[in-house]
This record gives C-alpha cells, sequence and structure tokens, in this order.
C-alpha cells in the first residue's frame, strides 16, 4: 500500500484536518496507517508536541511514534522552511526528511505526509515542496477550498504536480467557506479543467472526536480510489 502526501492550493486550506479525518477513517478500516509533518512552524506549545498540527495528526492516527521522526523539523516562526533559514540560519534538512520518512514507512503499512503550504512553498533556493515529494517517490492528493479564486489555484497546483511528474490521486474540496462556489458545481468544473478526479467534499468539522471524523470521512470522501 502506497503512502501518500496530502498536498494543497494553499495555506490555511485544512491540509492538517483532513489529513486527520484520513488518518481516523483509513485506521478504523483496519490500516496501520502513520502520519508525518516533515516541516512545521509558528509558535511552538509550551507542552507536548511542539506542533499543534502534529499533535493533532498524532491523536487520530493513534501513533505513539517519536517526535523527530513525525515533524523532523519545526520552525519557531510562522514561515516557509526557505524564509525561516534566511530568518533563523537553520537550514531545512532534506536528508532527514527522507530518512525520518523511510523510517515510518517501516513501521507502519502506510504513511499520510502533510505538506506546508501550497506546492511551490520553497524549502531551499529552487528546491520545492514539489522536489520533496518526488524525492519521497508518492503520490499527493490535492485539498483545496470552494471560496472564489480556488479554481486558478487548484488548476495551477496541478499544472505543478503535472510538470514535476507527481501522480495525483485526486482533489478533496475542503467546504468551509460560507460564500464558496456550490460544490456540484466546483467539483463539475474541476474535473472538467484538470481531468483530476474530485474524491468528495468536507463540510466545516466542529467534533473532532474519532466518531465524528469517522462519520464525514466515511460518508463525504471516496476512500476506495484512494487506496487503490
Amino acid at each position: 500500500m502506497k503512502s501518500i502526501f496530502i498536498g494543497g492550493t494553499d495555506t490555511d486550506v485544512g491540509k492538517t484536518y483532513i489529513t486527520a479525518g484520513l488518518a481516523v477513517a483509513l485506521r478504523k478500516m483496519g490500516v496501520d496507517v502513520g502520519v508525518m509533518k516533515p516541516f512545521a512552524a509558528g509558535t511552538a506549545q509550551k507542552k507536548g508536541y511542539k506542533s499543534e498540527d502534529v499533535e493533532i495528526l498524532a491523536k487520530a492516527s493513534q501513533t505513539d511514534d517519536p517526535e523527530s521522526l513525525i515533524n523532523p523539523q519545526f520552525f519557531p516562526i510562522p514561515a516557509s522552511p526557505y524564509t525561516a533559514w534566511k530568518n533563523l540560519k537553520i537550514k531545512p534538512k532534506i536528508s532527514t526528511i527522507l530518512s525520518s520518512f523511510k523510517k515510518l514507512t517501516k513501521l507502519h503499512e502506510m504513511i499520510l505526509v502533510e505538506g506546508m503550504g501550497g506546492m511551490m512553498t520553497p524549502i531551499l533556493k529552487d528546491y520545492y515542496i514539489t522536489n520533496l515529494i518526488k524525492e519521497m517517490k508518492i503520490p499527493t492528493v490535492i485539498v483545496t477550498r470552494s471560496k472564489v479564486g480556488t479554481v486558478n489555484h487548484t488548476v495551477m497546483t496541478i499544472l505543478m504536480c503535472q510538470k514535476y511528474k507527481i501522480p495525483i490521486k485526486g482533489i478533496i474540496i475542503n467546504d468551509f467557506d460560507d460564500d464558496g462556489y456550490p460544490v456540484k458545481n466546483l467539483k463539475r468544473d474541476l474535473e472538467s479543467l484538470t481531468g483530476v478526479k474530485v474524491l468528495g467534499s468536507i463540510p466545516f468539522i466542529k467534533d473532532m472526536s474519532d466518531a465524528s471524523l469517522n462519520r464525514i470521512f466515511k460518508k463525504n470522501i471516496d476512500l476506495k480510489t484512494l487506496l487503490r
């Protein structure tokens, strides 16, 4: 079973919540699923994992893998790895990321890897999230939103994945915008324009419990296509 990179059209499109929901749903299906967020950034939490996103993922997957494997590198400012490098003089460690991923794949049947920002978020000069996915040799799922402007962002994201020859499993629409496109119309347009299947849409999630996430994701996402 192949691992999957959960990428996005931008930052704050809900990649963490989508990854967490998929982890719960797959775990409930009997898949031994691990999680990884190669790079995380922001204000460090005082207790537990430095990154709140990593804590959400670890809880959803119910894994007890070391933080150093789940999140090999944390930057204490909200910025891309490249900008954090320039501002903090902390160079992103690509080799550590790749070796941590390899170790995780030996511990679990499948790893859900959550990206950072959009697909062209810079890690080093001339090395982007797309380069990292390519080195991991795994397909991606693209998380988008329903807000006006998302068609442009999604089409550009898919074109970049195609340029880097990254296999795309499908698109998941995170429908948390009150003023967005009707999902039915957005699904029609994205599939027509890109030829990439929309695996489903997720409504705004109020309850992050196991039971709630499992119900929502089993009902709204084509998990069979995701696992193919």
